[in-house]
C-alpha cells in the first residue's frame, strides 16, 4: 500500500479521520462494481466501432499467429525495435496465445486499461490526501472520451501507468531519496514504451508538483531547493539513450503546429457522440462541485492550480503532429484531467452528502453508459455487414482500401469504418494496404516483396477517382501502391452513398454492397467482367 507523503496543506489529524465517510475496503468495493458496470458496452461489443483500434488488434493478429500462419508470413515480418509505442503489442499477443481469439484479448486488454486508470487515480490521490477518497471515481465517465473513440490504446494505457507512477513519486517524495529516483527511472522506462506522450503526461505532473514544492518551501535556502528541483528530472534521464536508439528517431522531424483544434481538444475529455449527453454530464459534474464547494465539503489539493497552469501552457505550446503522431497536443487535456480528479478531497461524514454522491455518481455513470450502448448498438449494423463481406474475400489476398471522397472519415460516427477493412487481416490473412507498418512506429512490417503494396507513411487513402487517373495517366510523385492498386485482389470504397454505382466497370466487379462502403473484385489484365472468379455465397449486404 502506498504511504501518503506530507500533505502539503494543514489540517488537523482529528479532522482528516472523521471525514473519512468510506472506508479503504468500501472504496475498493465501489472501484470493482463500478469497473465491472463501465465495461458492460466492452464485453457485449467484441469489435467496438474505434477508428484505429482494429487496426492495432489486426497487427496483434498478426504477432500472435505469424509463426504458425504461412498467409500472413508470405506479407508481414516482425522487427522487434526500441520503439516507444509496444504496450499493446506485448500484453495482446501473449494474451491471445494462452487461448483467447484476438477479439476477447482486445477486451480484456481495454478493461485492464480501464482499471489501471482509475486505480492509479485513486492511488494518487491517496498518496495526495493522506487517505483513501471517493473523488477520483468521477472519473467513470470520462473513460468513453474522444481519445479512446479514435483508438489511442497505447496512449490511454500509458496514462494508466502514468497515474500510478506519479503516486509513487508523491508517496516518497519524504523518504530516503535513492527509492524515489529508482522508481521513477523504472516509470520512465516502462512509460517510454507505452507511449511518448504518456511519458509527457507523467512529466507533467512531476513539474507541477515539484513547483509546488518549490514555492512551499520559499523560506528555505534557494541553492538546495533549486538543486532538488532540477533533480526531480533526472529519472527522465534514463530513457534518453532508448530514444537515441530508436527508429522512432528518424521522424523526429515530421512536426506540424496548428492552433485550430485546440478547444477541441478540450472538448474531447467529455464528448463522445451526443453533445446532449455531455452538456448534461458537464452540468451535474459543474453543479455538483459548486454545491460541495460551497457548502465545504469539497477541497482540492493545491497541486490542481499548478497542473492546470503547467498542463494548459504546455497545451497551447504543443504541435498537433509530432514524430509523425498526429493528436499530439489534442490527447493531452484528457490525461491532465484525471490527474486533475486525484486532487480532490470530499468529505462524506453527513449521511446526506453520501446519499448525493452516489447519486451523482450513478446517474453520470448510467449517462455515459446509455450513450455508448445505444450508440455502439446503432453502429454494430455496420460493423456486422463488413465482418460478412470480409467472409467474401479469398483467405491470402491482398485487399486496397480507398475512400469515395478523401474529405470523409471525420464524423465520430464514421470512426469504426475507416479501418474495418483491417478485419480481412484478422479473419482471412489477408494483406490491407492501410495495416499500420510505419518504420519507427510499428514493429510489424512489410516485407520488401511487399513494400509497395502498402501505405508504409500512414497517409489518408486515395480517392477511387486518384485510382482511376493512376490507372489511366500517372501523375509524378503518386505513391507506389496507388500505382499498383490494379495488381490488387480486391477493392474497399468506403463512405459510399447509398446504391452507388460501380466507380469503374471495367476493372471492377461488385462483390458486397454495405452501410457506406463497397467491396469490388478488381478484375484483373485477361479477365472480363464475367469471367472474374466467382465465390460461393457472394451476396449483397445488407438490402436496403
Amino acid at each position: 500500500m502506498l504511504s501518503p507523503a506530507k500533505p502539503l496543506y494543514a489540517e488537523p489529524t482529528a479532522v482528516r479521520l472523521r471525514s473519512h465517510g468510506f472506508s479503504g475496503g468500501q472504496i475498493a468495493i465501489l472501484f470493482a462494481a463500478f469497473t465491472l458496470l463501465i465495461s458492460i458496452p466492452i464485453w457485449t461489443h467484441p469489435l467496438p466501432p474505434l477508428s484505429d483500434y482494429v487496426n492495432h488488434l489486426a497487427r496483434m493478429k498478426v504477432l500472435a499467429t505469424l509463426d504458425h500462419n504461412p498467409k500472413l508470413a508470405e506479407f508481414y515480418t516482425v522487427n522487434w525495435q526500441v520503439i516507444p509505442n509496444l504496450t499493446m503489442d506485448v500484453i495482446v499477443p501473449w494474451v491471445a496465445r494462452m487461448g483467447v481469439n484476438i477479439y476477447v484479448a482486445g477486451q480484456i486488454y481495454m478493461v485492464t486499461m480501464f482499471a489501471l486508470i482509475m486505480s492509479g487515480a485513486l492511488a494518487l490521490n491517496r498518496a495526495l490526501i493522506g487517505r483513501w477518497s471517493t473523488t477520483p471515481l468521477f472519473g467513470y465517465p470520462l473513460l468513453y472520451n474522444y481519445v479512446f473513440l479514435v483508438g489511442l490504446m497505447n496512449y490511454l494505457f500509458g496514462i494508466g501507468v502514468a497515474l500510478w507512477a506519479m503516486a509513487g513519486w508523491v508517496a516518497l517524495r519524504e523518504r530516503a531519496w535513492p527509492w524515489r529516483y529508482l522508481l521513477s527511472s523504472a516509470c520512465a522506462l516502462v512509460l517510454f514504451f507505452c507511449h511518448l506522450s504518456a511519458l509527457g503526461i507523467y512529466g507533467v505532473g512531476i513539474l507541477s508538483y515539484e513547483l509546488l514544492r518549490l514555492y512551499e518551501q520559499r523560506r528555505q535556502p534557494w541553492p538546495s531547493r533549486i538543486a532538488e528541483f532540477v533533480c526531480g528530472g533526472l529519472p527522465f534521464l534514463a530513457v534518453t539513450p532508448l530514444l537515441a536508439l530508436s527508429p522512432t528517431m528518424s521522424l523526429a522531424s515530421s512536426v506540424y503546429w496548428e492552433q485550430r483544434g485546440k478547444i477541441d481538444g478540450l472538448i474531447y475529455i467529455i464528448a463522445d457522440y451526443s453533445d446532449i449527453t455531455a452538456f448534461l454530464i458537464v452540468t451535474v459534474l459543474g453543479a455538483a462541485t459548486v454545491w460541495a464547494v460551497r457548502h465545504r465539503v469539497l477541497r482540492f489539493h493545491p497541486l490542481v492550480a499548478v497542473l492546470l497552469i503547467v498542463g494548459g501552457l504546455i497545451y497551447l505550446a504543443l504541435p498537433r503532429v509530432m514524430f509523425d503522431t498526429y493528436m499530439t497536443d489534442q490527447r493531452v487535456p484528457i490525461g491532465i484531467a484525471f490527474m486533475v480528479l486525484a486532487c480532490g478531497d470530499l468529505e462524506l461524514r453527513r449521511r446526506l452528502v453520501r446519499r448525493g454522491f452516489m447519486i451523482v455518481l450513478i446517474v453520470l455513470i448510467a449517462g455515459r453508459l446509455i450513450e455508448i450502448d445505444y450508440n455502439w448498438s446503432q453502429l454494430s449494423d455496420s460493423t456486422s455487414q463488413f465482418r460478412s463481406s470480409v467472409k467474401r474475400i479469398a483467405p491470402g489476398s491482398k485487399v486496397f482500401v480507398a475512400y469515395s471522397d478523401r474529405s470523409m472519415g471525420d464524423d465520430v460516427r464514421d470512426l469504426g469504418l475507416v479501418h474495418a477493412a483491417c478485419i480481412a487481416t484478422i479473419e482471412r490473412s489477408a494483406l490491407v494496404t492501410t495495416l499500420f507498418t510505419v518504420p519507427g512506429k510499428q514493429i510489424v512490417h512489410v516485407k520488401p516483396k511487399y513494400e509497395d503494396f502498402a501505405d508504409i507513411h500512414d497517409g489518408t487513402p486515395p480517392s477511387v477517382a486518384q485510382l482511376i487517373v493512376a490507372a489511366e495517366q500517372p501523375q509524378p510523385n503518386t505513391p507506389a501502391f496507388w500505382l499498383n492498386w490494379t495488381k490488387f485482389d480486391y477493392l474497399y470504397v468506403l463512405f459510399t452513398e447509398d446504391d452507388a454505382p460501380n466507380p469503374y466497370p471495367s476493372h471492377l466487379k461488385l462483390v458486397a454492397d454495405g452501410d457506406r462502403f463497397q467491396l469490388y473484385k478488381i478484375i484483373k489484365s485477361g479477365e472480363t467482367t464475367d469471367s472474374a472468379p466467382q465465390y460461393p455465397g457472394r451476396f449483397t449486404v445488407g438490402e436496403r
